[in-house]
């Protein structure tokens, strides 16, 4: 079977792009002047000059997102709920989106939710959400997690000790903005964190079984710019944060199965509350026999960068901790066959996964 794949539709790149959204915006509320705009904003905007360079009118709602830690199915609800109590039975002319990833994801599910009954919950998982999104227009102010032109939305399910997205062309952005000066002042550590990112979700997906020349060309052309960028003398350059943006933008468009790295990954958040980016760090950092070349490109580029990773992460830790830590690890059969093959268990045993933790 061949899936009939989609992309986002309409995109800008370059510097000072921002200065469009009013244009593009406007025509979405032309064709009903009473539709308000949603406005997503990643919570360290709030009392920034950020909100007031936005388009947004006496009858559009903005909603701070806390990004103190990922989305979670319970956090995404709560957006609903005060979007829904907002909207009072009208629909939205659009839903905007500012800040990196679980900026964009919360918008993104929430979008589902607003169209679709029930909980976040029971949309976690592949081709779950049956219909279509209000317009949905992505602006990031960070560069790595591919949001803005994928098709799943993560959250974390505390209670099931599941992250997992949705997964669904009906998640997908219909509008990408992307300005490489909203970037500029971001903290280094976290535009390396962040950016890195792509470079891992790419990587993974060709080194896997499931792929397709589309995924390949994507992602190898993606990798090669994130290489570039941070071997460099000044990853956060102007001419880098727009390549950045870039390399971002192609990878989230190359994003199928991940493989080993991601699963770890999502281990450390679910258990630890690690942010996702240096949680791939971290999980790459231990995984030396089953990605040879890509460690040493990890540990070239942290060097070059001069990026902190402590060690320890997983020092002292119970041993109901580290179950926890493999079982949420584990949990991700897909993207571990995808690397290792069906019998991905026999090489990832309780013991062998433990054992990463405790060198992190």
């Amino acid at each position: 079977m061949y899936r009939n794949a989609k992309n986002v539709g309409y995109y800008i790149i370059g510097k000072g792009a921002l200065s469009q959204l009013g244009d593009i915006l406007a025509s979405l509320r032309a064709a009903d002047r009473d539709a308000p705009a949603l406005f997503f904003l990643d919570h360290y905007f709030k009392g920034k000059d950020l909100a007031a360079r936005l388009p947004v009118e006496s009858r559009d709602m903005i909603l701070y997102v806390d990004t103190g830690e990922e989305p979670t199915t319970q956090s995404v609800d709560g957006c609903t709920a005060d979007a829904v109590a907002f909207l009072n039975g009208r629909k939205p002319c659009a839903l905007l989106a500012f800040g990196g990833g679980s900026t964009l994801d919360t918008c993104k599910c929430v979008g589902n939710l607003l169209t679709n009954p029930g909980k976040a919950e029971d949309y976690q998982g592949w081709e779950l959400v049956k219909n279509p999104a209000p317009y949905k227009i992505a602006i990031p102010t960070l560069s790595g997690t591919g949001s803005e032109t994928s098709r799943t939305g993560i959250m974390c399910n505390n209670a099931k000790n599941l992250k997992l997205g949705m997964n669904s062309d009906f998640t997908m952005f219909d509008q990408v903005l992307l300005d490489p000066d909203l970037t500029a002042s971001v903290p280094r550590n976290q535009y390396f964190y962040t950016g890195i990112d792509t470079w891992m979700h790419c990587f993974e997906s060709i080194s896997g079984s499931y792929r397709n020349v589309v995924v390949d060309a994507l992602a190898a052309k993606s990798m090669d710019l994130c290489k570039k960028i941070f071997l460099s003398d000044d990853m956060m350059s102007e001419e880098n944060r727009e390549t950045m943006m870039i390399a971002s933008f192609l990878g989230g468009m190359a994003a199928g199965f991940v493989g080993t790295v991601h699963p770890v990954s999502a281990g450390l958040s679910m258990v630890l509350r690690v942010p996702h980016g240096i949680a791939n760090c971290y999980a790459l950092s231990v995984q030396e026999d089953i990605y040879p070349e890509e460690y040493k490109d990890i540990m070239a580029m942290i060097l070059r960068q001069g990026i902190d990773l402590p060690k320890g992460i997983c020092r002292y830790l119970s041993g109901a901790q580290y179950d926890a830590l493999y079982e949420a690890s584990i949990v991700h059969e897909k993207p571990l066959a995808n690397r290792l093959g069906p019998d991905f268990k026999k090489i990832l045993t309780r013991e062998n996964v433990i054992e990463r933790f405790k060198r992190m």
